[in-house]
């Protein structure tokens, strides 16, 4: 009878590990499907990375041949020249090859197409431009897709659209660095797409394969794994019917009982008679149940233990723009999660933020607080013990508190640099108005002085017609350096748009923002620039100057300062100008 029984009760626990075997299966069919995503992912991210080397690879090439072809004797005689049918047949040995030299244009213009270009220089005398082009064409893609899987395709994207490959001129909406879902001409595919190239610019390769390879894959894995739970579950079902007849009257008495518990009846003991499995069984519920109002008490605890670590961590979701505030947050989390003594953060100023007794004698364990580059420290853990559970939680815990904290950091960067001019590294427009407006707001309030200055570079566009955009860029530069090296630490020093330039100069009159101005001028003026032949290019600026009286409107100051820089291009430019501003 006992090993009889024995044997039924093992079986019948068995049965019970069902449910956990369907969760499994149903596990398994799910990562099944995961898998196949990610073998497609995997095959798309390692072709794109090929291909892209191979672009880089061909954009290497140009580059070469086009130096090549820009050092040849032969090529610079002819260029001197102004030899097109020569130009012509040394051109047509180099594929995509093309020469500029004034109006003379020679050789190839494919488009789509990423140019590489060399410039040939006689003596500090521009003879022409050297350019070799690598055609966007099926005939590239074909060759950079050589690594793909049978099936799957690769594209050139540019504004959103396909531009070469496969259904050319189809939308194509994919974010960089991640696989998507996508829909083509009304076929559903996986995609990848890169980053946009060096060159064209706006150009990104993106490879795509087949959604329905995937589906069917993973519906294939998916039958088999439906296949053996039903199996499994015509097994048990049998299992579960011969045996529930022999035992179902015997745990009655116990179900009974475990019911009265349910309903809050901690009173209820189990009748206890022989000494076979079920005479332990009973023994061991009515000792469960002495001990369940105590366990109840104990679980009441943890809960309020866990609910204060939720809250906790719902305050560091509020707090995720504010390291500071969320570092407290997180360390006093964990602590309260794990039951740890206290917790310390430390950095490499010191000690940052502490919770608890972290000076307590017992166990210690580190937690590193490190995203990529960033290092917010390190997180130590005290108490008398912490078992693997407490430090597989802290660990989590500060994997997430990680994440806050990387993105506060990433929040506050983009928060600077959409104040800032990313050419020149002055204030944007965009915050010299706000400067401007709360300026003019203290001024209407407590009294003072304010100026504001224009400046706009003299014949800028002439510089950039006849050097190019990256001379210019210098000019805008090195005007921009002038600014700041000119101005004080409490003025503000930006670039108003294009080539014009504005300070706010607070506590400054009119007289003292037109010597400021002045200043700017000269030492502007005095700069040494040089065109890419190496002369010297001169270039200066013109300034208008407009200081606030009492009250006055935003509007009215910029009318002013723009009036004055106009006073100042029509009396010859290179000059300080200054208007007066109405009261508001």
């Amino acid at each position: 009878m006992m090993g009889s029984f024995k044997l039924k009760l093992v079986v019948w626990f068995a049965l019970l590990a069902l449910l956990p075997l369907g969760i499994a299966f149903y596990g398994y069919g799910t990562l099944a499907r995961q898998s196949e995503t990610r073998r497609a992912d995997a095959s798309l991210e390692a072709a794109l990375r090929a291909a892209v080397a191979g672009y880089a690879d061909r954009l290497d090439a140009a580059s070469l041949r086009a130096t090549s072809l820009a050092a040849a004797p032969a090529f610079q005689h002819a260029l001197r020249l102004r030899d097109r049918a020569a130009l012509a047949k040394l051109v047509a040995k180099t594929p995509g090859a093309g020469v500029t030299a004034g109006a003379l244009h020679v050789g190839s213009t494919q488009s789509p197409a990423a140019v590489r270009t060399v410039t040939v220089v006689d003596r500090g005398r521009l003879l022409g431009r050297v350019s070799v082009r690598v055609a966007i064409d099926d005939s590239l893609l074909a060759s950079l897709g050589s690594g793909l899987a049978p099936g799957d395709r690769l594209v050139a994207v540019a504004a959103g659209r396909i531009v070469a490959g496969p259904a050319r001129g189809s939308p194509l909406a994919l974010q960089p660095g991640k696989p998507q879902r996508t829909r083509i001409a009304n076929a559903d595919y996986r995609g990848l797409i890169t980053e946009p190239v060096s060159a064209p610019h706006g150009l990104a390769l993106a490879a795509l394969t087949p959604q329905h390879g995937i589906d069917v894959a993973a519906r294939s894995s998916e039958s088999r794994v439906l296949i053996a739970l039903l199996a499994a579950l015509a097994f048990f079902a049998v299992v579960a019917y011969l045996l529930g007849r022999s035992v179902v009257g015997t745990l009655r008495r116990l179900a009974d009982a475990a019911r009265a518990i349910a309903g809050g009846r901690f009173d209820e003991r189990v009748e206890v008679g022989g000494h076979d499995e079920f005479a332990q069984l009973g023994q061991a519920f009515n000792e469960m149940a002495a001990q369940l109002e105590q366990r109840l008490a104990e679980l009441q605890t943890e809960r309020s233990r866990v609910r204060e670590a939720i809250a906790r961590f719902g305050e560091a979701l509020v707090a995720t723009h504010e390291p500071e505030h969320l570092l407290r947050v997180v360390v006093e989390s964990v602590v309260e999660a794990t039951g740890a003594a206290g917790g310390i953060v430390r950095d490499a100023r010191g000690e940052v933020v502490r919770a608890g007794d972290p000076e307590t004698s017992g166990v210690r364990v580190s937690f590193p607080l490190r995203a990529g580059p960033a290092d917010f420290g390190v997180l130590e853990l005290a108490g008398v013990e912490l078992d693997p559970r407490q430090v597989e939680t802290a660990t989590a815990l500060t994997a997430q508190a990680v994440v806050a904290l990387e993105n506060a950091r990433l929040h506050r960067l983009v928060e600077e640099q959409a104040r800032v001019d990313s050419l020149t590294n002055l204030a944007n427009r965009r915050r010299l108005e706000e400067t401007l407006r709360a300026e003019l707001a203290r001024v209407a309030r407590f009294g003072g002085d304010l100026t504001f200055v224009l400046a706009d570079l003299d014949n800028f566009k002439q510089v950039n017609d006849h050097y190019g955009h990256p001379a210019g860029d210098e000019v805008l530069q090195a005007f921009a350096r002038v600014l700041e090296d000119t101005a004080r630490e409490s003025d503000v020093a930006g670039r108003w748009g294009g080539e014009e330039f504005a300070l706010v100069l607070t506590g400054t009159d009119a007289e003292g923002g037109t010597q400021l101005a002045e200043r700017a001028r000269v030492a502007f003026e005095a700069v040494r620039l040089l065109t890419p032949d190496g002369e010297p290019l001169a270039v200066t600026a013109s300034f208008g100057v407009a200081a606030s009286v009492g009250s006055v409107e935003f509007d009215a100051l910029l009318a002013a300062a723009d009036s004055a820089l106009y006073q100042a291009k029509r009396a010859g430019k290179n000059r300080v100008e200054t208007a007066g501003v109405e009261p508001a």
